[in-house]
């Protein structure tokens, strides 16, 4: 029976999170951890709730924070919304967050596949020195 038992807790602590999986219209929702939300469109609030605690054991903060995010982007993306932004830190596994439609626009610096052509008229290399790719023999 001890045995039985030992192995039915940790299963039941790590089953807390199996049903919290990111939606397929929430992939396209960004968070804005920075805040500026200023040129978006606001679409409402949502709060979200999980759970913190396992009877007398608290959960890891940063794995509940993390499902806190993730359902707060599937309810944006219900709302149409593209953007989450947290009003207030998680309390007692429930936070507030707030859901704008921003469009196009970029949260952070965009990134380019192609590589960036290297400055032409100076051969000279800038910080005084040159690196030269090294042969395969």
């Amino acid at each position: 029976m001890r045995k039985a038992l030992v192995l039915l807790v940790p299963l039941a602590l790590s089953a807390c999170t199996w049903g919290i999986k990111l939606d397929d219209g929430a992939r396209n929702v960004r968070t804005a951890w920075n805040g500026d939300v200023s040129s978006c469109k606001e679409q409402g609030k949502v709060t979200v709730s999980v759970m913190n605690r396992v009877g007398p054991v608290d959960r890891n903060d940063l794995k509940v924070r993390d499902e806190l995010e993730v359902l707060a982007r599937n309810e944006a993306a219900k709302m149409g919304a593209d953007t989450v932004k947290p009003l207030a830190d998680p309390s007692e596994g429930s936070q507030p967050w707030g859901a704008y439609t921003c469009g196009s626009r970029n949260v952070g610096p965009a990134r380019s596949d192609t590589p960036v052509p290297a400055p032409q008229g100076s051969s000279t290399p800038q910080a005084g020195f040159e690196t030269v790719p090294l042969k395969n023999n």
